[in-house]
């Protein structure tokens, strides 16, 4: 046996001794420039680039095989243009032989590159200039099997990359990202033995605007035998110019890294990132890398203020009726990247004093859809909207000129989203168990259904905002039964003047360029019912009576108080026309009377404009004060009302001018014509009004002064 041994040993001996002989028989006798040609050949003849070695080539043997380039560059693809692929003007590379012959252990002494200059485009078709270069059929087959036994060492003493420049640019994107300037280095490396790596950069990120630089320190180890890449303490930080209207400063901390090569897995572990002035922590749940990534990782933003971000970023905040509002945020969720979107779930968002929890998603492409599914705690968005006039009358400047139809952003929004709310605040209104879906896309905006409890009884809609054409269109459907008007009318005028509750449905549809436009242009039809109430403040049947006394020229009766007036139903139905309420069926149920009349309401100037007549129902004797004979008149008449001024708070008082009209016309009927008005034969000479029970109905006759009643009934008298 140690015979055996001592041959192989003679041999492996003499092996080497041959290989040396013939590496200095070469280094001695060929000149390596004379290669340069030869090398350029074949690169053409494999890859149809152009390779020129502008610089020597110095070749050493001993201790190291080491080779010395001086400046080269590689040609383009073709269809890229003349620029270099890439370019050096040194490089460096040694390797020890007898190790690497031996024992198959590799090492490296110092692998050095000065100024590379590396530009990587994709065209318009999607193709890139190094497609040609990693063809992955030809690197398979270029992949030698493993030989069996104990893997291979691996030593490096050293990388010193300097002065380099990478470029990526995307021609059908427009997107161009640079690293200038980019410096590395590193200490003696060996397998399983951490080694400290430090670097810095510039960057340049088009058409974005944001430039910087940056610098990067971190240990590094690997385990050949195992393929595994371990990275600890990884801290990069620099100066971003562009994001914000300063430079703003940014750090990411890494403290441990991992990347199996063998199974292609990363594992990034925690991580915590600051920018401006924001600070994110993230758990990242480890991940293939190959292919395309899909990191699940958990996210915690730490709170910060939407507001002071907003002008560090140059963004004008909007002024709100609250100015605390926009003062805090914070986020935690589950983060997940798939194919197609980035994703939040399990996500808790808190703004100000809301809380938010559900989930979310953006997605990666243009052509991707926004999906929202949140519920919230309770919000104040009244809070949010722009500022009410201040005590001089005059409008912010955020509140100047109608609110104008945000166009811009819907006509390219493509999103679903679902909100629920458990207590909303709007315009005084206060809306319980608030649910609404929200469908956009291709212009079309749509939030349907709503839902909402308000004020025990429930509200309803359907509203949609077009703008695919030149003209905002804006169409609702909304309804409302069983809302109590007591805190309704509080809530939305400040008024306390209304009890009982409310029906209603508003079917309408408006054109223009903002809410004002929209308000003079609805078109479309309504219905309300009010049931079971009160009016306060105005006492319907004093005020009868009042009229009567004045008149009759007698004192006016003793009022009874608190004024009030009872109704056990209002109804009215119409239509709207250019932002006009026009209604011709309003009745009205009294306990004493019944009204019917016609009118109109303003619904962009808020005002409202109604004739009605009313009719005492037999002897209501539950009305006390009155006497026996303003019972008579009043049971028999057809009284005229008049309601005017504003919705939010109208005037109902008997119509004095049409009641006198009304009384001199018949004082003169009964002088001249002993009771009977002849020119109507079935006018009932008794009847106040001077009207029959269809005249209720009738558009009320254009006003005229008590002269001109006179003149005519003179007219008629000498006609006759």
């Amino acid at each position: 046996m140690g015979r055996l041994i001592k041959i192989l040993l003679y041999v492996v001996a003499g092996f080497v001794a041959l290989v040396l002989i013939a590496a200095v028989t070469l280094f001695l006798v060929f000149d390596q420039n004379d290669f340069r040609e030869k090398i350029s050949v074949a690169v053409q003849k494999n890859t149809g680039r152009e390779l020129i070695i502008e610089g020597d080539l110095e070749l050493s043997l001993v201790p190291w095989l080491a080779i010395e380039i001086g400046a080269t560059r590689l040609g383009n693809a073709a269809g890229f243009g003349d620029e270099p692929f890439a370019s050096f003007a040194q490089a460096r590379l040694s390797v020890r032989v007898l190790p690497m012959l031996l024992r198959r252990e590799i090492a490296i002494g110092t692998a050095a590159i000065d100024s590379l200059v590396l530009n990587l485009q994709v065209g318009r078709d999607g193709r890139s200039n190094w497609q040609d270069l990693v063809d992955p059929g030809d690197a398979a087959a270029a992949v030698p099997e493993t030989p069996s036994g104990e893997p291979a060492r691996l030593d490096i003493a050293r990388i010193d990359i300097a002065n380099a420049s990478v470029s990526y640019g995307d021609a059908l994107s427009g997107e161009r990202y640079a690293l200038t300037d980019f410096n590395l280095t590193s200490g003696a490396m060996a397998s399983g033995e951490p080694v400290r790596l430090q670097g810095n950069t510039g960057f340049d990120l088009q058409p974005a605007g944001v430039t910087g630089t940056m610098e990067m320190e971190a240990m590094l180890a690997f385990d050949v035998e195992a393929g595994v890449i371990h990275i600890d303490d990884l801290v990069l930080g620099g100066l971003i110019e562009g994001v914000a209207a300063a430079p703003t400063t940014l750090r990411l901390e890494v403290p441990t890294l991992e990347a199996n090569t063998a199974d292609e897995v990363l594992t990034l572990g925690d991580i915590e990132l600051s920018i401006v002035g924001i600070d994110l922590a993230a758990s990242v749940e480890p991940f293939s890398y190959a292919g395309d990534p899909t990191p699940v990782a958990t996210i915690r933003i730490d709170t910060f203020s939407p507001r002071s971000l907003m002008q560090r970023l140059e963004i004008e905040p909007p002024e709100t009726a609250d100015p605390n509002v926009l003062g805090r945020i914070a986020i935690e969720a589950t983060a997940s990247v798939t194919e197609n979107a980035v994703g939040l779930t399990k996500l808790e968002l808190v703004l100000d004093d809301t809380i938010f929890k559900g989930e979310l998603s953006v997605p990666r492409g243009s052509t991707g859809r926004y999906r929202l599914d949140l519920a919230a705690d309770s919000i104040d968005l009244n809070r949010y909207m722009a500022p009410a006039e201040d005590e001089a009358g005059t409008e912010s400047t955020a509140a100047e000129g109608p609110t104008e139809i945000p166009s811009d952003l819907i006509r390219p929004l493509n999103a679903h989203g679902r909100l629920q709310v458990a207590e909303a605040y709007l315009g005084g209104l206060k809306f319980e168990t608030v649910i609404l879906e929200l469908n956009a896309a291709n212009g079309d905006l749509r939030i349907h259904p709503i839902s909402a409890s308000l004020y025990e009884g429930e509200y309803n809609g359907d509203v949609s905002i077009n703008v695919a054409g030149d003209t905002p269109v804006i169409s609702a459907d909304e309804k409302v039964r069983g809302v109590l008007l007591a805190p309704l009318v509080l809530a939305m005028f400040e008024q306390e003047n209304i009890t009982g509750a409310v029906n209603g449905a508003f079917r309408l549809s408006g054109r223009g360029q903002d809410l004002g436009e929209v308000q003079r242009s609805l078109d479309g039809e309504m219905s309300f019912e009010l049931l079971d109430g009160t009016w306060e403040g105005t006492d319907v049947w004093y005020e009868l009576r009042r009229a009567r006394a004045l008149l009759k020229q007698q004192p006016a009766p003793e009022p009874e108080l608190p004024p009030r007036t009872q109704f056990s139903s209002v109804k009215a139905t119409g239509i709207v026309t250019n932002g006009i309420f026009k209604n011709s069926d309003l009745l009205a149920e009294l306990p004493f009377m019944r009204v019917t009349g016609r009118g109109t309401a303003d619904l962009a100037a808020g005002n409202v404009d109604y004739h009605m007549t009313a009719r005492v129902l037999e002897r209501p004797e539950f009305m006390s004060g009155a006497t026996d004979e303003e019972l008579d008149e009043f049971t028999e008449a057809v009284i005229p009302l008049r309601i005017t001024g504003s919705l939010s708070s109208p005037s109902i008082k008997p119509d004095i001018d049409a009641m006198l009209k009304k009384e001199l016309k018949k004082k003169l009927i009964d002088k001249l014509f002993g009771g009977r008005d002849k020119s109507n034969p079935d006018a009932d000479g008794g009847d106040a009004a001077g009207e029959t029970a269809s005249d209720a109905t009738e558009e009320p006759e254009e006003e005229e002064d008590l002269e001109d009643v006179a003149k005519k009934a003179l007219l008629d008298l000498l006609k006759r």
